[in-house]
């Protein structure tokens, strides 16, 4: 599949580097054509790069690894022509770190920014998921053992069935998988964010992650 990545951070060049692992074809898209990261990414990865409207171009899916502060800003630059019909995963967090560490999650009342996402961009299929992890964890579940989740979230059932074949490619198997219904649940998994930071602040630079540890039904 060609996919576009938009980022050129940490987790953008994480994902896009499994994704060409796997065999996609992957553009790195980032604000301007000749960015030094996605240049030397694309040299080190066998893929392309360019602007972020180059990239959503190129990509018959596209995922969103730009900082949630500055999504929005980022598929506008990217282009609603050039994402319209396509299924864009959103992996995306808004963190404020103007005040320091932990920084404060930045969503709209109510909601979340996938919702918002979807509300500007109505021809695009957002789908929510890998949010809830550090980078690492998302592309290899192997490194945190025993039983962990991921969450999906989004309107359109074809675009989630096509994300978690994504999933299912980067090791997460389909029991791990968890469909929280439409994109109005992101405004969950936005705000388990909070949570993994404190975690993240008495744990350290460890790989962990979330699990739903069920019961056996009561006869």
């Amino acid at each position: 599949m060609k996919i576009a990545v938009l980022g050129t951070g940490e987790v953008g060049r994480r994902l896009a580097g499994r994704l060409a692992s796997l065999g996609h074809q992957v553009t790195l898209g980032s604000r301007t054509a000749d960015n030094a990261e996605a240049k030397q990414w694309a040299a080190a990865n066998g893929g392309a790069h360019g602007t972020f409207a180059d990239a959503a171009a190129a990509g018959e899916l596209v995922v969103n690894a730009t900082g949630g502060l500055v999504s929005m800003a980022v598929l506008e630059a990217a282009g609603a022509d050039n994402l319209r019909g396509k299924v864009l995963v959103d992996v995306s967090n808004a963190l404020d770190f103007s005040a320091g560490f932990p920084p404060s999650v930045v969503t709209p009342d109510g909601g979340s920014l996938a919702e918002q996402l979807q509300k500007a961009f109505p021809e695009t299929r957002v789908v929510k998921t890998l949010n809830t992890m550090n980078n690492s964890v998302m592309v290899d579940p192997g490194r945190v053992p025993g039983h962990h989740n991921v969450f999906v979230s989004g309107d359109d059932a074809g675009a989630k069935a096509e994300v978690s074949a994504i999933l299912e490619s980067f090791g997460w198997a389909p029991d791990r998988i968890v469909d929280l219904g439409d994109l109005s649940s992101a405004r969950a998994t936005e705000l388990l964010m909070p949570l993994w930071l404190r975690l993240y602040g008495v744990l350290g630079p460890v790989d962990f992650n979330f699990s739903v540890v069920t019961a056996p039904p009561v006869e």
